[in-house]
């Protein structure tokens, strides 16, 4: 064997693994993107699972206020039904703003502010609302390493040859990005 056969297969195996090596980051990558949005669906499954018990409790104190409980649990069905990131942070902003409506209007209820149960559960939804956030950061964070390595040389190349696509953040609409008007009376 002849010195340049000797370096032709070393860089040929070399190059070999080089493209092994980008392929299995990608893969990986890809499945820690995939992981990230289950940690949101648990979240999610959770807010959705405690929201039907909340307006079960608040309903009869709320007597007048079907509307606001109906318009939760309509947001709170179509948030269930919700596709990928973009549809889901549409219809989850609109089930936060239904329900920034109840606690709004539960206010107006001092029987229903001093109800323990009621109490328990807000703070219960708090606590998902929390965690449903750092779910979303840790989502977004994950997605920009994925984008990074599926859009910057050389694993463009292998990103494209295997069919790797750029996936969509979780993002806040622009509604939600405003400052909150806070009045103090």
């Amino acid at each position: 064997m002849t010195v340049f056969s000797i370096i032709v297969i070393v860089v040929v195996v070399l190059l070999i693994a080089t493209l092994v090596g980008i392929y299995n980051t990608l893969v990986r990558s890809r499945n820690k993107v995939d992981n990230s949005w289950r940690q949101i669906d648990v979240q999610l499954k959770r807010r959705h699972d405690l929201i039907p018990n909340l307006v079960e409790m608040v309903k009869d104190y709320m007597s007048y206020e079907q509307e606001v409980l109906q318009n939760v649990t309509k947001a709170r069905s179509q948030a269930m039904q919700a596709q990928g990131p973009a549809d889901s942070a549409k219809a989850e902003n609109m089930l936060t703003g239904a329900l920034k409506s109840l606690f709004a209007v539960a206010e107006n209820y001092p029987d229903l502010k001093a109800n323990q149960n009621v109490s328990q559960l807000q703070e219960e939804l708090t606590s998902t609302e929390n965690k449903i956030s750092f779910a979303r950061q840790l989502y977004n964070d994950t997605v920009m390493s994925f984008n990074n390595r599926v859009q910057t040389f050389p694993s463009n190349v292998i990103a494209g040859i295997f069919g790797f696509r750029a996936r969509e953040y979780f993002e806040t609409p622009e509604e939600e990005k405003e400052p909150v008007k806070v009045e103090l009376r």
